[in-house]
Order: C-alpha cells, then structure tokens, then sequence
C-alpha cells in the first residue's frame, strides 16, 4: 500500500531491505499494542486454554489461559505485508493467502475446543482434509504459474548443485505433502511457553536470508539458486513474519499470558513451507526447521512404536514433554531446543555456501 504511494517519489521504499526492516518493526508494534486489548478480549469471552488430562501435572495451571492468541500473529504479520509489501507481486498474494487459509483450519479447531470446554477440537481427519485443500489449491496455483514460467517445478538439493530434476505435476504433491507435514510439525511444537514461537522466529529469520538472495541477481547466481525475481519480495513477508513472532513471545514468554492455539501454529507451519516452496529451498527446510521435524517424528516413533509393542520409547510424546519429564525445567527445555534450532539455522545457510 505505502510501496504504492511512496514509490514515485521516495525512493527509499524500492529497497527491498528498508522495507522488510519497516514491515518487521511494524508487525513488532502491533503485537505489543494490540496484546494486551486481545488478552482482557479473550478472558472477557472466556477463551482459555483446556489442558489436556493425560499431559505433564505442572501444564494443569496453565488452564485458563486465554488462547486463540494467533489471531494477533496473524494480523501483525499480514497488515505490515499489505503495507510495506509490493501488491501487484503474486507470491506474497500466495504467502498470505495461504498462511491465512491454515489460519482458518486452525481457528476452526480452537472454536471447536472452546464451546465444547475439551482439548480435542476438529477431528483429526476432518483437520487433515481442511488442510489438504489448502495445500492442493497452493500447489495448483504454482502449477498455474510455472505454466506461465513465473515459477518452476525444479528441486534444488542441498549440497549437489548439479542435481535439478524437474517434478512437473508431481510436484504439487510434494508440495501438499510439506506443507501439511510442516502444518502439523509446528502444531505439535505447541506445548511450552514461548517454544513454537522461538523456534519459528528463528526459523523465519533464516527464510529471510534465504529469499532475499533468491531474489537478488548476483547472489542467486554466485550460490547457483534459481532466480526469482518476485521472490524478493518475500522477504517484506518475512521480515513481518519475525517481527510478529517477537511481539507475540512478549506475551507467550514463561509465564505465558496468551496462548498461540491451533490458528497460530497450523498458519505458521504453512508460511515456512509456503514460503521454501516459493523460494525454491523445499528440501532446505527440514534443516531450517529440523526442531520441528525432530518433535513431529517423536510422535510419529512413539506411536508406532507402541502399536507394534505396547511399549513406550519416550515418557511422553512429543519430545518436549519427555524433557520435562525427565527432570528438565520449562525455561531449560526452551532455551535448549531453541540453542538447536540456532545451529540447524546457521547449518542451514551455510549449505549455501557448500554447494
């Protein structure tokens, strides 16, 4: 909108650096601003969190807490986008609409947990159709695109530069299959107080990197990535994406004051894969999230395991619960799962590099 305006004769908005660090600063305003009136909002309608009676017995205080908190994530992110971000570019149109469109499966699933006073919301498959069709209609709209050649359906592997296959309309299930993969990966991160939202930021701060030299000519060619130049512009989302996720731990830092709930956690599983697809860093993205996998495949073993032994292989599943049982206090299980994920960020650009 203010690109729009101010473009003609401030030339300082054309840059893509100056407006990803305004979109950033912006979305970290309005999280701190609208915070507060959000929470007395939720307490009014009393939309508190429902804790689950078979999880750790320190998590039965949280009960109560107003939830639902990933509205406020959401409207900090997309509102500096629609700001500070080139509207006529069709892969932030992408980005938000699928960040939000997961948003919606999510809010679904809190609504259904609050009127019906339960921790289970959406049944799980009614969940994973919800998602599903988003993902599907995210992957039908870059085969749109790669048809018009604004996009393409090549794979880009890390650490081999020469090996580029290209998937055509298989591609759009691989790409359903991560973003709902990440979807849930981030979801079931959800457990702590400040945890999935620490390790998205970090997370969304390499994605940052990574589309900004996607979308700048030298470096795309010096790293030998694909050139996009509309992909630059992801990185005004990103930067909005962080700076959300700043102002939101403000108030979900231990002791949490509000609760992300599944709208937060499923629409912001979907912007990271959202935007790794467009950037083209797909198969870059479990090491950019690696703590995300590591926590979605906790359940994955656990349950597996357990149908085939009747036995455990953790206390508790996902991984942090098992922490936390093993003796770990919740600040130390954040602070180290968010030292990991740090690393597999740093690791991540690095690869870069090793190509």
């Amino acid at each position: 909108m203010l690109y729009h305006l101010l473009h003609p004769s401030f030339n300082l908005v054309q840059y893509i650096t100056f407006r990803t660090a305004a979109a950033g600063l912006t979305a970290f305003a309005i999280s701190l601003v609208m915070g507060p009136w959000l929470i007395r909002t939720l307490r009014g309608f009393q939309i508190g969190q429902v804790v689950r009676d078979d999880g750790p017995a320190t998590h039965q205080s949280k009960a109560g807490t107003p939830t639902m908190g990933g509205l406020l994530i959401l409207t900090a992110a997309i509102v500096p986008t629609l700001v500070w971000g080139d509207l006529a570019n069709a892969f932030i149109w992408v980005a938000m609409l699928s960040t939000l469109a997961f948003g919606v499966v999510g809010f679904l699933d809190d609504y259904l947990k609050v009127v019906h006073k339960t921790h289970r919301g959406l049944r799980p498959l009614y969940k994973l159709i919800g998602q599903g069709v988003v993902a599907i209609s995210v992957g039908l709209t870059l085969l749109w695109l790669s048809e018009r050649e604004l996009y393409n359906t090549e794979l880009i592997f890390p650490f081999f530069k020469g090996l580029t296959p290209d998937l055509g309309w298989v591609y759009v299930p691989f790409g359903v299959l991560l973003l709902v993969f990440f979807s849930n990966a981030v979801n079931l991160s959800d457990g702590l107080d400040g945890l999935a939202i620490s390790l998205f930021t970090v997370a969304a701060a390499a994605l940052t990197a990574l589309a900004y030299v996607t979308g700048h000519a030298i470096f795309a060619e010096y790293l030998l990535l694909s050139h996009f130049v509309p992909a630059a512009e992801l990185t005004v989302f990103c930067g909005a994406l962080v700076g959300a996720g700043l102002g939101f731990l403000w108030y979900n830092s231990h002791p949490a004051e509000l609760f992300m709930g599944d709208v937060g956690s499923l629409a912001l599983g979907g912007a990271l894969a959202t935007v790794s697809i467009l950037i083209k860093q797909e198969l870059l993205l479990p090491i950019v999230g690696a703590v995300f996998v590591i926590e979605l495949f906790s359940v994955v073993i656990q349950v597996s395991y357990f149908k085939i032994t009747g036995q455990r292989v953790f206390r508790m599943a996902p991984l942090h619960h098992h922490c936390e049982l093993i003796g770990w206090s919740e600040p130390k299980v954040l602070s180290r799962f968010l030292i990991a994920a740090v690393v597999f960020a740093c690791f991540s650009l690095a690869t870069l590099k090793l190509r």
